[in-house]
């Protein structure tokens, strides 16, 4: 017992100064248990967690030892990251549509995208709806203009337009991935379509001087750019994607270059790394101020400085903020002397981007850039500390973009396969050939640009930085037509991540040889991936679309309608097929077997008794439903479930409703 407990002291001394990084791994369990709960907590709970939280960190900081210190620690982070979550969930409460609607709708545009099947989207706040309260109006709304826009849109104009709004749809099928929870987060209460030109009624509106600052240098950026790079180009440097093709889209999706289009920390900090070393450069060519000031400090300060300007620019959403706050982060270390690439400041950036939004913890964006953040601080560390060379001087730029692609591309392949449901096979061949390109030619070509744009000067980097996006595109076009370039993967369970996530750490952040114990969550996730089973029977929250099983993939009974659900059904199967495809494995046999009964449209003949099925799924409200032992599926009942899966547990097969997956949340329907 004594050699036991001897041995816990000595390992516990051996983590002495490597345990900060597990604050933001502590404080992520605790937002992670925020939303993982099966009901909302009441408000009195996250006051209590919040303040107890304080209490703890305050005692373990001012009296804790050499045990009881880092756990009180620990155990304060978890509470606090627990009472955060809520209290950012409860900030951006707003009205939600509780029913659908038809009408007239009025709002000032402050965001202009594309939808997933390529129509123009505008997002406006300021919303009127005929015949509705005030209070009751959503604060923003979002509708896809699908006959065309009407007038053309800027930003902070006062539009309307007739539209169909409703809520904003549950999860596609129980455990999937919650659009109501995001759109909470977003502030949008209300989605839909218009199929009538959109009219302006006043002028733009104040308050949208960035936007509109935005919109105006997108324009000119494809003025000067015409074509695919000019919408790229104009995506990179403002944001906006709404110039960009589908075929574009896809092409960068099954290329593994996607990332590439969003500003993230790749663009921010290759846009912080250029204007560093050029203001660096700079300051040291002048021998007064070089020998007079603290030059590398200087040009930290304007890099952030630089990185602030394009947060700004670029609309400052959650990809953004989150590569500012490492960027920043870093920069600060260098005017600290510190070192600025350390798990350390890894870590105090992943705190400040979950103290600010906390939801970020679920969405991938934020799991594969820390994810492949440590692993390349890691790496590169081990190869600093074990003087481990990575060539001859001439060699390492291309050695250390092979290995930097490598290791990222490792680290955040689970993560991108197990939400986009598919793995790029061809993804480090496509990031070798583009992100040096993007680092040496892209952007400094761009900050050039942004700097002689008010000399109008600006055409000759643009032109440059038009060659590379040249250049990226044919990359992601000949890419993703090579043979088995997208390899369709089956949606993971619930804990396949979190295992991964916590192997993964242990093996980095953990000191000794314990470390590789982190290997075994990681096989255990890999092994309950390779053995997930997919529902036998899926039905849509409106009960229009219900899709089986088979050994050929899922069966749908529609070959149109319902895109979106179907599509994401397929994805989830690890099925590439398309809509049409899988309604060509459609049968009406195919329920039998399984003791349901589906009867489609308002023609169908309504059965009188359950007819020997345990479950009847009527796709259309039925005036005399059946009466018998069977259950009752129908439109009316589903939009208090929400879709439904049908899934076996202890050999038998029952119903599971998203809304029961879900649990009582303040985004869920009231």
């Amino acid at each position: 017992m004594r050699r036991t407990a001897e041995g816990i002291v000595a390992v516990w001394l051996v983590q002495r100064g490597a345990l900060f990084p597990w604050v933001p791994v502590l404080f992520a369990c605790g937002i992670g248990g925020y939303f993982a709960l099966p009901a909302e907590p009441p408000g009195a709970a996250l006051v209590v967690s919040g303040g107890l939280g304080v209490v703890v960190l305050v005692l373990a900081l001012w009296r804790g030892r050499e045990w009881s210190g880092p756990l009180g620690v620990a155990m304060a982070v978890v509470l606090l990251g627990f009472a955060i979550a809520g209290a950012r969930a409860h900030q951006v409460a707003g009205p939600v549509l509780g029913w659908r609607y038809y009408g007239p709708v009025e709002g000032r545009i402050v965001g202009i995208d594309r939808s997933a099947s390529d129509a123009l989207r505008l997002t406006l706040d300021r919303v009127v709806l005929a015949r509705v309260d005030p209070d009751r109006v959503p604060r923003r709304v979002r509708v896809s203009l699908h006959d065309g826009a009407g007038v053309v849109p800027a930003p902070g104009l006062r539009v309307m337009t007739t539209a169909h709004l409703a809520p904003p749809g549950g999860p596609v099928e129980p455990g999937g991935f919650d659009f109501r929870r995001h759109a909470w987060f977003q502030g949008v209460g209300a989605v839909g379509y218009a199929r009538v030109p959109m009219l302006a009624v006043t002028g733009p509106e104040g308050g949208q001087r960035l936007f509109a600052a935005r919109m105006a240098l997108a324009d000119h950026v494809r003025a000067r750019l015409a074509g695919q790079e000019g919408a790229f180009a104009a995506a990179i440097m403002t944001g906006d994607r709404s110039a960009l093709s589908q075929d574009t889209l896809e092409a960068m999706r099954i290329s593994n270059l996607a990332h590439l289009l969003a500003i993230s920390g790749l663009h921010m900090g290759l846009l912080a790394g250029f204007v560093f070393a050029a203001t660096r450069l700079a300051l040291a060519a002048i021998p007064r101020v070089a020998l007079r000031w603290p030059v590398k400090k200087i040009a930290a300060a304007v890099a952030i400085l630089a990185g602030a300007g394009y947060l700004a620019l670029s609309g400052g959403n959650v990809a953004t903020e989150r590569a500012f706050v490492m960027v920043s982060v870093m920069l600060v270390a260098v005017m600290l002397d510190r070192r600025a690439l350390s798990l350390r400041a890894v870590a105090v950036a992943a705190v400040i981007v979950l103290c600010l939004r906390p939801e970020a913890l679920l969405g991938p964006g934020f799991q594969m850039s820390f994810a492949a953040t440590v692993a390349l601080v890691a790496v590169f560390g081990w190869f600093r500390d074990a003087r481990v060379p990575l060539g001859p001087r001439w060699l390492r730029p291309a050695l250390t973009v092979v290995v930097s692609s490598a290791v990222a591309g490792a680290a955040t392949a689970p993560v991108a396969a197990a939400h986009f449901n598919q793995m790029a096979q061809y993804g480090l061949l496509a990031n070798l050939l583009s992100v040096p390109l993007m680092g040496v030619v892209v952007m400094p070509a761009a900050v050039v640009a942004a700097l002689l744009m008010p000399l109008g000067l600006d055409w000759l980097p643009l032109w440059i930085m038009g060659q590379g996006l040249l250049w990226i595109l044919g990359v992601s076009v000949w890419v993703a037509g090579l043979e088995g370039a997208r390899i369709a993967v089956v949606a993971p369970g619930g804990w396949v991540l979190p295992l991964m996530a916590i192997g993964g750490l242990v093996v980095v952040l953990w000191q000794g040889r314990a470390r590789f114990a982190g290997l075994g969550p990681v096989m255990v996730a890999l092994w309950l991936w390779s053995g997930v089973e997919r529902p036998p029977v899926l039905v849509s929250e409106t009960g229009a679309l219900v899709g089986v099983m088979t050994s050929e993939g899922r069966a749908l009974n529609k070959a149109r309608g319902g895109g979106f659900v179907a599509g994401n059904w397929l994805e989830n199967d690890g099925d590439a097929a398309g809509q049409s495809e899988a309604h060509a494995r459609w049968r009406d046999d195919l329920l039998a077997p399984l003791g349901v009964l589906l009867v489609a449209g308002k023609a169908a003949r309504v059965p009188r008794g359950c007819e020997g099925a345990r479950i009847v799924i009527f796709t259309a409200d039925p005036d005399m439903p059946p009466t018998g032992p069977c259950e009752v599926i129908t439109p009316a009942s589903l939009r208090q479930s929400g879709a439904l899966a049908l899934v076996e547990n202890a050999g038998v097969l029952h119903l599971k409703g998203a809304a029961e997956a879900t649990g009582r949340r303040l985004w869920s329907p009231q």
